[in-house]
């Protein structure tokens, strides 16, 4: 019972261990997290899908960890919940550049992070790992973590807010997962993907209205003739003829091609751009609706409405269900 109070592994493992190290307590303790390190190589392979997103902001300074495990049961119990506020804990304290380095950080029990998450593993039986870390650190930050524990955002502000304001910002970009800041630093390879999907996507609806244009004037309805497989099913059923059906597809290979060919180009890349703006407004923080506003306001407005000096300078958002 005393072994099983310090380390919180099974009984029967407890018995084993010390069995093996001959009633001495701390080589008992050494074989408990060496069982732990075994378990953890057997199920490396594991996902961890379920688990706990913790915050510690600390002044100026912001921590977001979630420590993973296999099933929303393990991650429900005290001594997981106690091992995740432990992992921020000590990444609040030393500030770790990156997630490798919070492994390697101590643990108030004087072990690391990584021997501390591998004794868990060994205790449950199912892989555990540091899943996120982030960082922050700015004149203000601000924080929130959704009630279930399996998402959470920090946000950084150039100067301090209204607590409310800045817990406001938080859960916005915890529900609304911007893709940046703003338009000037959202990624240029994500507004480049953006807008060849916009391209496509314009290119292949033009090419369509053409096609069903042709369709409807002949007395075909489109919609029964959008696939081939919609074409056999419809000729089975008697909703269009076997002639109906060559003439189709005659259409549809020959306008579309000729459609294609001669599509205007300033038109495709004017609604292309129009395409990508729309991006831009729905996923950049600043300019999303502010969904904590009473009014239909961007984020943007929302802040200044409250200081015209305040602005967001970076996120940080993780989401076990992403």
């Amino acid at each position: 019972m005393k072994l099983r109070k310090m380390t919180q592994a099974g009984m029967m493992d407890c018995k084993k261990a010390l069995e093996e190290a001959e009633g001495n307590f701390d080589r008992a303790i050494e074989i408990i997290r060496e069982k732990g390190k075994l378990v953890a190589a057997k199920r490396a392979d594991r996902e961890t899908t379920e688990g706990r997103v913790v915050v510690r902001v600390e002044g100026g300074k912001a921590v977001l960890v979630c420590l993973g495990c296999e099933t929303d049961f393990v991650s429900a119990t005290p001594e997981f919940k106690a091992l995740a506020g432990e992992i921020a804990d000590a990444a609040i304290a030393a500030f770790p550049a990156d997630a490798e380095a919070l492994k390697a950080c101590k643990a108030s029990n004087g072990h690391t992070v990584e021997e501390e998450i591998s004794a868990q593993t060994g205790k449950t039986g199912e892989k555990h790992q540091l899943a996120a870390y982030e960082k922050l650190e700015a004149p203000f930050v601000s924080e929130y973590v959704h009630f279930n524990g399996k998402l959470g955002a920090i946000v950084a502000f150039n100067k301090e807010v209204p607590a409310e304001l800045g817990k406001g910002i938080a859960m916005q970009v915890a529900s609304m997962n911007p893709v940046s800041v703003s338009e000037a630093d959202c990624p240029k390879e994500v507004i480049e993907n953006e807008r060849t999907v916009a391209i496509q996507k314009t290119k292949d609806e033009q090419v369509q209205k053409a096609i069903d244009a042709a369709l409807k004037k002949v007395g075909i309805n489109p919609a029964h003739v959008d696939s081939d497989a919609h074409i056999e099913s419809n000729m089975a059923k008697g909703w269009i003829t076997a002639d109906q059906a060559a003439q189709a597809r005659e259409i549809i290979a020959k306008v579309g091609a000729e459609k294609a060919a001669n599509l205007p180009e300033q038109m495709v890349q004017n609604i292309a751009n129009g395409r990508v703006q729309k991006f831009l407004k729905e996923n950049t923080l600043e300019e999303q609706e502010y969904q904590m506003g009473d009014g239909k306001i961007s984020v943007k407005a929302a802040i200044n409405a409250v200081d015209k000096e305040a602005k967001v300078i970076a996120f940080k958002r993780f989401s076990l269900s992403d």
